[in-house]
């Protein structure tokens, strides 16, 4: 094994180390150089037609505006669904059957186009945005094909964009039309579900009655009162006055039952209780004067005085009155008491009634206002699904009326065939086999000075 050190070499030992074993050396080369050469001659030119397009987004249902993407990732998205559109099987088996096969293909008898050259074709196709930009930044990207033949990469472009044109629609409408069944169903499940919420709340309804506004009342307010309410204070409020009343009565049957038996206490019962009773009130003011007047004379006169005597005979006279007067009020308060507690019988039984049916509508109060929430809730999700379906429904006749992928002017090829010309190919090949010499020689030919 030789030891390669770094030495100093002279040129002209190198010039004669190099022409020593020149074989070792050019003959790498020169074959290399002529594989080169004839691979750049026999090389078939490939040239890169290419289509600028755009892609918008739907017009109808768009709250950032017609045509236009909320975000850069929504149009990346878009531009990436294209991408695999343009390569699918369908796109490229359509756009190969449309152009044709090429002129020269291997096997002319085989059906065309093969599921091979579909692969093949596959991998000539490209998508991509302008140069400097990143898919999505921007609307414009580039669809791009290579072939061997100028005017056929052409025609393949064509072809490409005008089946991924037609796809994309039916891909939208596909789209559109398998979510419109969905919604379909889901508009008459939430339509089932909101008559069976509304059916409830007919039936709540239909039981509470003449009571149905009251019971609204209650649910839309938490301190409102309602109809009943009022009317149950109102009865309320009578029935406490027919009550005091009532105890009115009773007291004044008392003190007339007690007076009938001593007018005396007459006179000391208080006005108030003899205001139902006038005739009373004057008759006790006639016993008061009568008294008095008496006692005066009295102070004046003997007792068997005749002014004394005719004033004790007129006392007695207002008190046999009395009497008889308290006999029929007497009986006309009893009749008033018959009345009073018919009148307090007759209100407290409208009062109960009140009562009930105030407590029944509490009672109903909760289920009610969750078949109302339900109600509501369910018929918010119907809304919420019909505009669902109506935006499906117009995605769906848009993508049979217009495509979201627009071109910008007509396909174009460049002027010159795609990647390194032939003369680039020779020259990387001159230099290449040259190289490879120069490295087999320095492995193999003993260095300069080192023998």
């Amino acid at each position: 094994m030789q030891d390669i050190r770094p030495t100093h070499v002279d040129p002209a030992q190198l010039v004669a180390w190099l022409s020593r074993y020149r074989w070792r050396w050019i003959l790498p080369a020169v074959l290399i150089a002529s594989a080169t050469t004839v691979f750049a001659a026999v090389k078939p030119s490939e040239w890169d037609a290419s289509q600028a397009l755009t892609i918008r987004n739907e017009a109808a249902n768009n709250a950032v505006g017609p045509g236009k993407f909320g975000h850069s990732e929504e149009r990346r998205t878009a531009q990436e669904t294209v991408l695999e559109l343009a390569k699918s099987r369908s796109v490229l088996a359509a756009a190969l059957e449309i152009v044709g096969p090429p002129a020269r293909r291997q096997y002319p008898s085989a059906p065309w186009p093969t599921e091979k050259e579909v692969d093949d074709f596959r991998e000539n196709v490209a998508l991509a945005p302008p140069k400097g930009a990143e898919l999505g930044r921007t609307e414009v990207f580039y669809l791009t094909v290579r072939d061997r033949d100028r005017q056929r990469a052409v025609a393949l472009v064509a072809a490409v964009r005008d089946q991924l044109e037609q796809d994309y629609q039916q891909l939208r409408d596909a789209t559109a039309k398998s979510m419109s069944v969905e919604l379909r169903r889901a508009v008459q499940l939430a339509r089932k579900n909101l008559d069976e919420a509304t059916t409830k709340v007919a039936k709540t309804e239909a039981e509470v009655g003449e009571d149905l506004a009251d019971l609204r009342m209650l649910h839309n307010s938490l301190t409102g009162e309602t109809s009943l309410q009022r009317t149950a204070t109102e009865i309320r409020n009578e029935l406490r006055q027919v009550q005091n009343n009532h105890n009115s009565t009773v007291e004044l049957m008392v003190l007339l039952k007690e007076a009938r038996e001593d007018p005396q206490r007459l006179v000391a019962s208080p006005n108030r209780l003899l205001e139902s009773q006038p005739g009373l009130r004057q008759l006790k003011e006639g016993l008061v004067i009568a008294q008095l007047r008496t006692a005066t004379l009295l102070g004046t006169m003997a007792d068997i005085h005749p002014a004394v005597i005719a004033a004790r005979e007129s006392e007695q006279e207002v008190r046999r009155n009395i009497h008889a007067e308290l006999s029929e009020a007497i009986s006309g308060l009893e009749l008033e008491l018959r009345l009073q507690e018919k009148q307090r019988e007759s209100l407290q039984l409208r009062l109960d009634d009140l009562d009930k049916r105030l407590a029944r509508l509490a009672s109903l109060r909760a289920a009610y206002g969750s078949n109302l929430a339900e109600a509501a809730n369910r018929a918010e999700l119907l809304r919420q699904a019909e505009d669902d379906l109506s935006q499906a429904e117009v995605a769906q006749a848009g993508a049979d009326a217009a495509s979201l992928i627009g071109r910008i002017d007509v396909p174009t090829v460049g002027t010159r065939p795609a990647g390194p010309g032939r003369k680039l190919i020779v020259l990387v090949g001159a230099v290449a086999g040259l190289l490879a010499g120069l490295g087999l020689l320095v492995l193999t030919a003993p260095m300069p000075g080192a023998e």
